[in-house]
């Protein structure tokens, strides 16, 4: 099929069944459609779409459609994303969702208007192959920074070009990485065996480290949510490592202002309190920390001597007020009444950061958390718990942007304690504590520097797709 200039473009989006992946999509479907020049059908499972459908409230150009996962052993029934189930049931769900193939092929196939792009996720390559035939381009959309894909997922860390790599390995950059990047040349060594997760494979698949190869070589190209400013040397290098194959960034997704107004138990609690004053501690809906962990958290924060609220989550199938008892010290309620809240729970993160009294943000490294607590304006500190988000922490902390302060770790196994935290907390809030994070904010927040990434990103992908037809 040929497509006319001017002509609407027909993308198809699949990401993995998991918010933080869901989340980018919805924002770059939203990006598109709002210069009226795409049409989007958005691909997720049935018990998503309601969620989903409530994040693209006003872009109208975007369809979501269901799909009906196969049942697997061992996966609740109706589970649809991985919120719902424990780390083995993640993998379950993949293997579901490599199972939901013969819909996929049987949507794009009678999709009308013809698809003419499907950008889908790492955990999918086979997409490439369900695409072709029907002259649809295949698109990879890579969600996390292009510092863990170049240090993780690129053909060099393979040793001798065909066995994957260990924990040691891990611990040092491939053949190859950019020279000057000194805060990634090595890892400690409690990441690097957190890290080989990515190269172990479960119930017969293929490890998330081969599907991520895949995906960048039998894809038509990539899709970055990054900037050259930002990450230039490692955009370039994971282009290098596959080839010259097209790298199209679509800047860094900065957030739309909340709609609403934060819900009257949260303002009238945070506007007790003077401006910046209050610490905000949260780690996303995915990122779950242990006892041991959540309580030298919670013990760091009492320490700062400041008011604070603290988000703990939990997977849907724990019992969440169970889980936040075991992870609160004994007599800890008493000593912060008044000055400091543990919830368990969804939260408005974006109107309680921008709310006057909170002046820190403590984080997991999400890059989503870091980019909402700095245009927000507050001072950061970095908590990063598992795979990309230690390279964020690295890419946003004093090693490269300077926009936050990492909480110390022991290095042989990422240990860190109260006084880790509390002292982080102090750096962040101190004269001089926020680094270099105004420059950033005034860069993800300028609107000729939204517009030129936007510009550009459009231009290409609309390039890519009129190629491959």
């Amino acid at each position: 099929m040929e497509i006319e200039t001017g002509e609407a473009i027909n993308v198809v989006m699949f990401p993995w069944l998991a918010f933080g992946h869901i989340s980018p999509f919805v924002q770059l479907a939203r990006k598109l459609v709002s210069t009226g020049g795409f049409r989007v059908t958005f691909l997720t499972a049935a018990g998503n779409v309601t969620r989903v459908e409530a994040m693209l409230a006003s872009a109208a150009a975007v369809t979501v459609r269901a799909l009906h996962l196969p049942t697997v052993p061992g996966l609740p029934a109706g589970a649809a994303s991985t919120a719902e189930v424990s780390a083995d049931g993640a993998e379950l769900l993949k293997l579901s969702l490599d199972g939901a193939r013969p819909q996929v092929a049987a949507l794009l196939a009678a999709l009308r208007p013809a698809a003419d792009a499907v950008l889908f996720d790492f955990t999918t390559p086979w997409v490439c192959d369900v695409a072709a035939p029907l002259g649809v381009t295949p698109l990879y959309f890579n969600v996390f920074s292009a510092a863990s894909i170049a240090y993780l997922h690129v053909p060099a860390r393979r040793r001798r070009g065909v066995e994957l790599p260990s924990a040691r390995d891990l611990t040092s950059a491939p053949a190859g990485f950019p020279p000057g990047s000194a805060a990634l040349a090595t890892l400690p060594a409690y990441q690097a065996a957190e890290l080989t997760y990515g190269y172990a494979s479960f119930h017969g698949m293929p490890c998330v480290y081969e599907r991520f190869v895949a995906s960048m070589e039998r894809s038509a190209g990539s899709v970055m949510k990054t900037c050259a400013e930002m990450e230039g040397s490692y955009i370039s290098y994971v282009s290098a490592q596959f080839g010259g194959k097209p790298v199209l960034l679509a800047g860094p997704v900065v957030p739309e202002p909340p709609q609403g107004e934060l819900d009257e138990r949260w303002s009238t609690w945070l506007s007790s309190f003077p401006d910046n004053a209050v610490v905000f501690a949260s780690f996303g809906s995915e990122t779950f920390l242990p006892v041991p962990a959540a309580t030298e958290l919670l013990l760091g924060l009492e320490a700062t001597n400041r008011p604070f609220l603290a988000v703990l989550n939990f997977p849907k199938s724990l019992d969440a007020e169970a889980e936040l008892h075991a992870r609160i010290p004994p007599g800890f309620r008493e000593r912060v009444r008044g000055r400091g809240v543990v919830h368990a729970g969804w939260v408005q993160q974006q109107h309680i950061l921008r709310h006057r009294s909170v002046g820190c943000f403590v984080n997991h490294a999400g890059f989503s958390s870091v980019v909402e607590g700095l245009v927000a304006g507050c001072r950061l500190v970095l908590l990063p718990l598992k795979n990309d988000q230690y390279f964020n922490a690295a890419i946003f902390g004093s090693r490269e942007l300077h926009v936050g302060v990492e909480v110390a770790r022991r290095e042989e196994d990422g240990w860190f304690g109260r006084d880790d935290v509390s002292e982080a907390v102090a750096a962040a809030m101190a004269p001089g504590g926020e680094g270099d994070a105004r420059k950033w904010r005034d860069f993800f927040m300028d609107d000729a520097v939204q517009k030129r990434f936007a510009d550009k990103f459009i231009a290409e992908l609309k390039e890519i797709v009129r190629a491959g037809h």
